[in-house]
């Protein structure tokens, strides 16, 4: 099945690369990944990764992330270890350089889900295997990799698609941008004021809309953002580590809720993601993610799919 209906014009070579985000990457080589995973959907195992051995580090909890890449590596014939920080001389101290360098010595890859983009980039820079941005506090690219393959599954292309986004402007919201502005979306941030999305990512993301034929719009106006929506999509008011903020984010993102009224303004066909896990009632209503607008769940089956493709590629 191809993504895209031009020929490729290079033979796309990811090996020993890092992904840490999507601007590191181009039209075609994220082509290349959703082409391999819709492959790899179909026909899940193989031995391409037989022998290697992927080091997962995680300081936040995960259910989607852990389980997808390690059942992942398992499909392809190599092996998952995860690593807790708290568990790891990481958690009394050893700095992320000399770990990079160890784990370097020892595995074919490295995952990491932390609170630092920092941390992920210092990890990279100092060992010599590839390291995939699992989520961070500025990113998350696997999940916005799935959340394309979803899309295109659903509409069959990404030109013309127009994706708006409601609540928060935060990882989810970045990684969506980054993304959606190098496939060529129309891609509508509607956030409230203070919550909207980092100005150097709006940047970013308006410079690759512009090469990639696509458009970003970021704007406090819900109503007028979800006209004619082909997807729309949310995340959680509350991420980790905002417990504090819990009350002030309701009161403040409340109004950019998905709801049956919400998704009557959109297209009749409109197709309802969320990255998951949901507040059923709080950003998304139950009568929304349990009805037959919503893939949330096809979209997260996707995470296994689109990381075995990056892993392949990577390792």
């Amino acid at each position: 099945m191809n993504v895209e209906t031009e020929p490729k014009q290079k033979k796309v070579s990811l090996k020993g690369r890092h992904l840490l985000t999507w601007k590191d990457y181009d039209r075609e080589e994220i082509v290349y990944l959703l082409e391999r995973a819709l492959e790899m959907k179909e026909q899940p195992l193989s031995e391409a990764l037989a022998q290697k051995t992927l080091a997962m580090i995680f300081e936040k909890s995960s259910t989607r992330t852990r389980v997808s890449f390690e059942v992942g590596m398992t499909q392809l014939g190599g092996k998952a270890i995860h690593l807790n920080s708290r568990d790891m001389q990481l958690g009394r101290g050893e700095t992320i350089s000399d770990t990079s360098e160890v784990l370097s010595r020892y595995v074919n890859g490295i995952m990491i889900r932390t609170d630092s983009h920092q941390k992920l980039e210092e990890l990279a820079s100092n060992g010599n295997v590839p390291v995939i941005n699992g989520l961070c506090d500025i990113y998350h690219p696997c999940q916005a990799l799935a959340d394309m393959m979803t899309i295109y599954e659903q509409k069959g292309r990404f030109a013309g698609v127009k994706l708006v986004y409601t609540g928060d402007g935060n990882n989810v919201a970045h990684s969506l941008m980054i993304i959606g502005a190098v496939l060529g979306l129309d891609v509508v941030i509607a956030s409230p004021n203070g919550y909207e999305p980092l100005d150097f990512v709006i940047r970013d993301a308006e410079r690759l809309a512009a090469e990639n034929g696509g458009s970003l719009q970021v704007t406090s106006d819900i109503q007028a953002a979800v006209n004619e929506a082909d997807v729309l999509y949310t995340d959680v008011w509350t991420s980790m580590g905002q417990e504090a903020e819990e009350q002030e984010r309701k009161k403040a993102l409340a109004p950019y809720q998905i709801n049956q009224g919400l998704l009557e303004q959109a297209k009749s066909d409109v197709s309802v993601l969320h990255c998951l896990p949901a507040h059923r009632g709080e950003e998304i209503t139950a009568e929304v993610i349990d009805g037959e607008s919503s893939v949330v769940f096809d979209q997260a089956e996707n995470r296994l799919h689109v990381q075995k493709a990056i892993m392949e590629a990577l390792l």
